[in-house]
């Protein structure tokens, strides 16, 4: 396929994916069926089937990836980010628009995909490469590379289908890094390995693309984009919603999900876990004098307001962290480092955690909250809902750099 510009690889045109939800799906007949089915049809002029909804998980998407590029791509649960990958790995076809790929495409989708479970690890390695057109010789030369990276020589001659799901994907993402595709496309499923394999394998993605190979990069951790993507896509109810710097998308991303001063959380979906017994209600920012606020000045007094749902004289473990526009935790805190013991006075409690200063540089910053008991410690998590700001800009002080400002006692040593 020839494309425009020797420098794109992927070139997205109007793409659009639709499904029907609620309507019957055809399927083949069997001779009973079709006799059965041809002895109804009469009656079929009493019967009014609801009419098929129509949902659109992609549309109108518009894009171009160059070679070597590294494209982070993020938005909601939903917004149709696997989607996309799906049609771009040739999994799935799209309803309408054009896709142009110049390259050999390894992918990395989800468990369970691109392996066969019967087989063993090493006669996946060689399924995949011969997939991607590859000779015996060249994987032989990138079979032990393969398996040192994976870090499962062990169990390489056992079935996949006894891996667990951290093995899977380690030798999953070593398959799709090593074999040497154009176009290397990851999605979210790097978060069920182990924090030192996601910085392992967060490397090798940079790597490959200092190699000239291009890279898609659908991920939560917003950190992880920002360290590696230099630009990125956020996608929004099945439409880009805006492309370009990943740091400003990332800003742009989080601010258009977190609301400011006060947030109830009663029917909050948004980046949510969990289903124990306590629940979050509302989270809220106000001032010493307890009004609500959301723009603070560095040395401030800051007050989080907490309303949690549970059981009367339930003890309660809180957590709560505080990140910037990166995704990097700044500060965390927690009443189970803290050896506070908080029981819940009623049904609906309110809990505060009080800043005495605020110490943050000034930003925007984005809180998660936590909340568990002794059984569970993650009854509920909400990530990224609330957004404050500092800024000390009419202060008239010099702004120091760094994340935090911690104030220090300065003296000369007496001789």
């Amino acid at each position: 396929m020839v494309l425009l510009s020797n420098d794109i690889v992927i070139r997205v045109r109007g793409l659009g994916k639709k499904y029907t939800i609620g309507g019957s799906q055809e399927r083949y007949l069997t001779f009973r069926d079709a006799i059965v089915k041809s002895l109804k049809a009469p009656l079929k002029v009493f019967h009014h089937a609801p009419p098929d909804e129509v949902f659109w998980a992609l549309k109108d998407v518009s894009f171009d990836v160059e070679k070597g590029d590294i494209l982070g791509i993020i938005g909601r649960n939903g917004a149709g980010k696997s989607t996309l990958l799906k049609i771009l790995s040739r999994i799935t076809h799209p309803t309408e628009g054009t896709v142009e790929i110049h390259g050999r495409i390894g992918s990395l989708l989800e468990v369970g995909t691109g392996f066969h479970p019967e087989m063993t690890g090493r006669e996946n390695i060689f399924l995949n490469g011969s997939i991607l057109g590859m000779k015996k010789t060249e994987i032989d030369q990138k079979f032990d590379e393969i398996v040192k990276f994976s870090e499962i020589d062990k169990f390489i001659d056992t079935p996949v289908k006894r891996y667990s799901s951290g093995m899977y994907v380690r030798l999953a993402f070593a398959v799709a890094a090593h074999l040497e595709p154009e176009i290397l496309i990851i999605d979210e499923v790097l978060a069920v390995g182990d924090a030192s394999f996601q910085k392992k394998c967060l490397g090798k993605m940079g790597d490959v693309a200092k190699e000239g190979r291009t890279v898609l990069f659908v991920s939560h951790n917003m950190g992880a984009i920002a360290e590696l993507c230099p630009h990125s896509i956020h996608l929004s109810q099945g439409k880009i919603f805006s492309m370009g710097e990943t740091k400003k998308i990332i800003e742009e991303y989080l601010s258009a999900n977190c609301l400011s001063g006060e947030i109830e959380l009663t029917n909050w979906t948004i980046e949510r876990m969990g289903d124990g017994p306590l629940r979050v209600l509302s989270l809220s920012t106000k001032d010493a004098d307890g009004n609500i606020r959301s723009k603070f000045k560095y040395g401030e007094k800051i007050i989080f307001n907490i309303i949690i749902s549970g059981k009367k004289n339930t003890s309660c473990i809180i957590g709560l962290s505080i990140r910037n526009a990166l995704g990097q935790v700044i500060l965390h805190f927690s009443n189970l480092d803290d050896a506070a013991e908080l029981k819940l006075s009623k049904d609906q409690s309110v809990v505060q955690m009080v800043l005495e200063k605020i110490i943050l540089n000034d930003g925007t910053y984005y809180v998660t909250i936590w909340v568990g008991d002794n059984l569970n410690l993650l009854n509920d998590v909400v990530r990224n809902c609330l957004i404050f700001t500092v800024d000390s800009s009419n202060q008239g002080k010099i702004i120091s750099s760094g994340l935090v400002r911690v104030p220090a006692i300065w003296r000369v040593d007496p001789d």
